[in-house]
């Protein structure tokens, strides 16, 4: 079996922002190893016009062309989307490439050993009050789901139709850190026990 995985990574050879100048590595796994199958250079530059975007996107998404997994240290925005877009799975990991590929293989690959008879539904925010919504994606993070916290949650966050959001998590994912800054929400945590985290998000009142 051949697998590929794409990681946008910096001069050190370890993950960065899309945001930021890079090289765009596409791996392959073909017979137990892990081999450089191409690679290009890549800058969304500084220029972060939608249209500019978005065309930057499509040659990324025309470069990895078949390969359906991408890794960075962030991926939000336009960027997310347009690799979401295309069928992508995209990971946020930290470090050396060859500390995670197999891993992200193995979760990738789980689903389609499970999925088949038992399918997953996503969690989904409950509106305890009006404008205000609770969410727990803590099954998301424990177990091997199809899903991931950012595909069950930032859809929501997008729309932003709420008041308040409270998060039930077992840690704070920094997409989701980073969202919050981005977005200009506000927003607090609780440690309220072992591996629970409650993050509380609230629109910030223009008065």
């Amino acid at each position: 079996m051949t697998k590929e995985i794409a990681v946008y990574v910096g001069n050190n050879g370890e993950t960065i922002s899309l945001y930021q100048n890079g090289k765009v590595m596409v791996y392959l796994r073909d017979k137990g190893q892990w081999q450089i199958a191409r690679e290009k250079d890549f800058s969304l530059g500084d220029n972060f016009n939608i249209k500019a975007l978005r065309e930057q996107m499509n040659e990324l998404v025309d470069f990895i062309g078949p390969c359906k997994t991408f890794v960075g240290l962030s991926v939000t925005g336009i960027p997310y989307f347009a690799l979401e877009k295309s069928n992508c799975s995209v990971w946020e990991f930290e470090g050396n490439p060859v500390n995670f590929l197999d891993y992200i293989l193995t979760k990738e690959e789980e689903p389609k050993k499970s999925i088949r008879g038992d399918a997953v539904s996503p969690p989904v925010p409950v509106e305890t009050f009006s404008g205000c919504y609770r969410i727990s994606i803590k099954e998301i993070q424990e177990q091997s789901l199809s899903i991931t916290s950012k595909q069950a949650l930032l859809p929501f966050i997008r729309k932003g139709n709420f008041y308040s959001l409270e998060v039930l998590c077992n840690h704070i994912p920094p997409w989701l850190e980073r969202e919050i800054l981005f977005k200009g929400f506000e927003s607090s945590s609780e440690v309220i026990g072992k591996n629970e985290i409650k993050v509380y998000i609230t629109k910030k009142c223009c008065c």
